[in-house]
This record gives structure tokens, sequence and C-alpha cells, in this order.
């Protein structure tokens, strides 16, 4: 029998469970824009570069595009040895000159002005003056000089003229004497004038550019001093020092960078004479190579030697660096994955040099893109 107690007790249970039944059926809650609490984290992608627990790459086909990849099948041969030398810019003796002050003396500009720095010039081409300067004690005896000799040469001319009167009762001798003296006196008096208002001319040796310049109007310069500076810039040769004088006895051919490219020399000569306990040799370039160098620009040049070696050439571009400070080069061994392999090498010359160990013949090298392969992590 149910009593009016026990349906008090129970109205409070079948209201809890009618509350939790329309709970259930209630649709899941959405929250409004911007009321989101973030995006679920991205999955993994499987299919990007990455770095494998062994140390090599793997780079789909998309991202080699991506890179500019390129890689180059290397073959092994016998290879010249090469060295480096330091070297610099010098002139061509025959196509570049100094002009110096031949005496001490104030610098007038030439019929053109002084020239600059750059400014072509031809050869014999007046490019300054220089007026001689003398004390005044040297300058009193010159004018006094040439005060006597035109007083001489005046009284040479007077007798030369009573002597031609009286021709008809002269000796012919006499009258040639005093021709003679007249003229002679004329040429110490020309001389001794040009000595005190001459000017001594500063010519170009040679036709090319100004290399250098230390002219100003009115500067005082002494006897020897270098005013200017004539190069032809198509016509410089490289003077590298060799410290080794088989080196110097053994060349084959020689090369240096200019930025990206390389430009091949002509050994010209090595010297036979000590200089700073170093051998000069000289390097001449074939056409204009030369011509974007400055004189006294110091060069690196990479010299190949008569004796050879076996290895494999390797583009410079394709030496890179591993976290041990090891030289090594990338190698592609699969469609999409590379593999670094640390090499020894030897310079060839300035854009390649050749892998002693560490790489054999066939190996695809990677010589485009190799710097961002090594970054993959």
């Amino acid at each position: 029998m149910i009593t009016t107690r026990t349906l008090i007790l129970r109205r409070p249970l079948a209201a809890l469970v009618l509350a939790l039944g329309l709970t259930a059926l209630a649709p899941a809650a959405m929250a409004g824009p911007g009321h989101d609490h973030g995006d679920a984290p991205p999955a993994a992608n499987s299919n990007g570069p990455k770095r494998q627990p062994d140390g090599s790459v793997f780079l789909p086909k998309p991202a080699q595009r991506q890179l500019a990849v390129r890689t180059l099948p290397v073959q092994a041969g016998e290879l010249p040895k090469a060295f480096e030398l330091q070297g610099r810019v010098v002139m061509d003796p025959n196509a570049g000159g100094k002009v110096q002050a031949a005496l001490a003396g104030r610098l007038e500009a030439g019929p053109n002005g002084l020239p600059s720095v750059g400014q072509p010039v031809r050869k014999g081409q007046v490019l300054a003056y220089v007026a001689p300067s003398s004390g005044a004690l040297e300058r009193a005896g010159q004018v006094a000089q040439q005060a006597e000799l035109r007083a001489a040469h005046a009284l040479a001319l007077k007798r030369q003229a009573r002597l031609r009167e009286l021709a008809d009762t002269v000796p012919l001798k006499e009258i040639e004497a005093a021709e003679s003296e007249v003229a002679s006196l004329a040429g110490r008096l020309q001389a001794v004038g040009a000595g005190l208002s001459g000017r001594d001319t500063l010519g170009a040796p040679v036709t090319g550019v100004i290399a250098s310049a230390n002219a100003v109007a009115g500067q005082v310069v002494d006897a020897g001093a270098l005013v200017f500076e004539v190069v032809d810039p198509r016509r410089v040769q490289i003077e590298a020092l060799a410290y080794d004088a088989a080196q110097a006895q053994n060349i084959a051919s020689a090369s240096m960078m200019a930025g990206e490219s390389r430009i091949p020399l002509t050994l010209i000569g090595a010297a036979r004479s000590l200089r700073d306990q170093a051998l000069p040799v000289m390097f001449g370039g074939a056409g204009d190579a030369l011509s974007r160098l400055a004189v006294g620009q110091p060069v690196q040049v990479v010299v190949q030697s008569r004796e050879r070696l076996q290895g494999v050439r390797v583009p410079v571009a394709a030496l890179l660096k591993n976290p041990a400070n090891q030289d090594i080069v990338w190698i592609k061994t699969a469609p999409e994955r590379f593999e670094p392999r640390p090499v020894t090498f030897v310079l060839l010359d300035g854009a390649s040099v050749a892998v002693t160990t560490g790489l054999e013949a066939g190996a695809r090298v990677v010589t485009g893109g190799a710097t961002l392969i090594n970054q993959v992590r």
C-alpha cells in the first residue's frame, strides 16, 4: 500500500531522472564566433624535408626544385697538384710610367690644367710644368752673369761691324773670329736666360690613364719627386711571391678568381734573385681580363704544377662544413635521399678542388643548393 509519505519522497527522484533525460536528448552546445579556444594541433607532415637519424636528409622532389638542387657525376683521374701564391697587381713597364720632377721648383698647370685621377692622356701630352726655384745669391749671380754676357755680346757685334767695313784691308780670319765670338756669346746669353725663366715640362710617358696624382697648383716639389703615375689598364701584370724555389721553377699554369669568374694567367717568368726572402713570379692576362683590377690591389693566384696526383675533381661550391668542422660533400644516393661524406682535398684552381679520400668515382655530388641541404634539421 502506497502511503502519502511514500509519494512525497518519490517526487524529487522522478524530477531528477526527468532532468537527466532531457539533458541527454538536448543538442550539443556550440560556441559562438570569436569564443573558440584554439584549433587542434596540426598533424605532422611526414613528406617534408627532414634529417634522418643516420645523418642523411630526406628531400622530396618538389623541395629539390624549390631549392634548385643540382648534382654532377664525378670521375677519378690524374690531376695536377696546385698551390696558392699571394700577389698584387703591378703596371707593365712597357705600358706604364712615372712622371717625376727633374729639378726642384714650383708646379704650374699645363695647357689643359692639372689632370685628375682616372683621366685618359696621350703619350707626350703636357701634364704640368715645374718652374725652377733657386736661392737669392744664386739668382743674383745668374743675373750678373747675364748682364756681363749682354755687354760682351754688344761689344762683339760692334767689332764685327767694323771689321766688315774694313773687309778689303783686314784678313778674312779676323772677320770669321769676330762672327764666331758673337755667336758664342749669343748662345751663352740664351742659356743663362733660359735658366732664369725656363720651365721643366712634365709629359706623359705612355698612353693610358692617370693612376695616381700628387700635384696641386703652386706646390713646391723636390728633384725626383713623384708627381703622376700613368698606366694602361689593359696591360697590367700580376706579381706573386714564391717562398719555395722549387715551386717557382715547376709552374705549368696559373689562374685567379675575380668575383665568380676565373681568369687564366700566363707565366711571364720567375726572378733569379730573392726579394724579402721570396722569388717574384710575373704573370700576365690575355686581352682585357685584368683591366678591372687596380695597380697595387692584392690578389690570390692559384698555380698548377707539373706534378700529378690521383683524385676526383669537385667544384669548390660543393665543399661544406659539418657540425664537427669536417669538410664534407653531399651525395645523392636515391631520388629523394642525400648523404654527407667527409672528404680530404687539395686545390686545383680557383673553381675546383681534387678530392683525394672519401669519394668514389661515379657518385653524384650536389653542386647547387648544397648549403640549403646542409641546413635541413
